[in-house]
């Protein structure tokens, strides 16, 4: 969790400031909208770069283990994002700096496309599977708590300087400080033992290998054995991936452009959701391992369908407290889906692909869906002039999430120790 943390610090860090601090750095020349949408276009091309690290990731992962990959994505993030905070503006270097800053962001994706498969897995191959659920949720944890840390501390940034220097120099220094939370992540990743699942299946690899015997690349196996299963995963992503960056970053374009309230206003009412959203989503986790993936998971993909429009009533009132109602309530939603999320991944594949085909599904969808959130939704608020355009767009999401669920069956009682998913109708 602590080293996912870190990873999802610095992804968030680079969401939030597309939406506040980098079309007036890196895109001045543009009117307002303009300039929004293309430091958001930014954060979408980290998208691209997700499944190919996936994919590497993946492949390497289901080769030599977890734990190593899991260590370089950490270094890759960590490093991009503090070059990132000593990148000039626009005003230093002119092209350059948006260059470089699609460069870095593309570093960040890649990294992060073989950060979640490793983290969640290594959790659900250890420990006792009628537990799974819950202790795979708390890699997913590392989520909300990466978004806590990296809105509290532009946050505070926010509080305690002017408009003007923040837009300056203010919001490097959490750039910055990812420095020393890489330090702390690698120390407990370094700590951490390779799965037992994975060694087991090491040694099944080997002995084959010595009988003469030769398998086929991981990426084969995945899409000639398991095309439902990323299809089943790339849908069950998009309701939980659109409605998350829409309820923590396009939120704050929409309250500081559309209803032009202060970065302070939107930061501290998605750190209060964010807060509850690191308790409450082990909590679904362990729900799940009572009474399954599929309700839980439904449950969740129906309710920010639903939610949204009553997100954009509450922020639309200009209320503080309201739009923090909104936003915890939405994070509740999402949560539902995302508790679950590890484990139920992880249970739709065999053990010698898992890596790669969690990999696959989660970072494809994540192109479609977070990737191009942002930017659609900026677009239908341009185009419309209201938030309920972008809930009707969650509620699209949310019926293809339902959708691909529901015809899969449940997975709770799944084995991992064996080589192929029991994949039934």
């Amino acid at each position: 969790m602590l080293g996912t943390t870190v990873e999802w610090y610095d992804y968030f860090l680079y969401g939030v400031a597309a939406a506040l601090v980098f079309p007036q750095v890196f895109f001045p020349d543009s009117d307002g909208a303009t300039g929004t949408l293309l430091a958001l276009g930014t954060f979408a091309v980290g998208f691209v770069a997700r499944p190919v690290g996936g994919l590497v990731f993946g492949h390497y992962g289901d080769k030599i283990g977890r734990k190593k990959l899991l260590v370089i994505s950490l270094l890759m993030m960590g490093l991009s994002t503090f070059a990132i905070g000593l990148l000039p503006g626009y005003a230093t270097i002119g092209f350059a700096a948006p260059l470089l800053l699609v460069l870095l962001r593309l570093a960040q994706g890649f990294a992060l496309g073989g950060e979640w498969g490793g983290a969640v897995l290594i959790v659900s191959e250890h420990g006792r599977p009628e537990h799974r659920g819950f202790w795979a949720s708390w890699p997913q944890a590392g989520a909300p708590a990466g978004q806590l840390l990296a809105n509290g501390l532009l946050a505070i940034m926010a509080l305690v300087q002017s408009e003007e220097a923040f837009q300056a120099w203010g919001w490097r220094i959490p750039f910055l400080l990812s420095a020393v939370l890489v330090f702390i992540g690698l120390y407990v990743r370094l700590a951490v033992e390779e799965s037992p699942v994975f060694r087991d299946a090491q040694a099944r690899a080997a002995a084959r290998a010595a009988a003469g015997e030769k398998d086929a690349m991981p990426i084969v196996d995945v899409l000639r054995q398991y095309p439902r299963e990323v299809l089943t995963a790339m849908g069950a992503r998009f309701a939980e991936n659109v409605s998350y960056y829409i309820f923590t970053i396009v939120i704050s374009t929409y309250v500081t452009r559309q209803l032009d309230l202060s970065s302070s206003f939107v930061l501290g009412a998605v750190l209060i959701g964010a807060a509850v959203h690191l308790v409450t989503t082990p909590v679904w986790g362990a729900i799940s391992d009572r009474v399954g993936r599929k309700p839980v998971y439904l449950f969740g993909a129906a309710g920010v369908g639903i939610w949204a429009f009553a997100f954009f009533f509450l922020v639309d009132t200009r209320n503080f407290a309201l739009t923090a109602v909104a936003v915890t309530v939405g994070l509740v939603l999402h949560g539902a889906m995302y508790g679950p999320q590890a484990a139920f991944l992880s249970e739709l594949f065999g053990t010698k692909v898992r890596y790669s085909g969690v990999s696959i599904g989660y970072q494809l969808a994540s192109v479609f869906a977070g990737g191009l959130a942002p930017v659609i939704a900026v677009s239908l608020l341009t185009a419309t002039g209201t938030g309920y355009a972008i809930a009707g767009y969650i509620a699209a999401c949310s019926v293809l999430t339902i959708i691909a669920v529901a015809l899969y069956a449940e997975t709770r009682t799944r084995r991992l120790d064996e080589d192929h998913a029991l994949r039934q109708g």
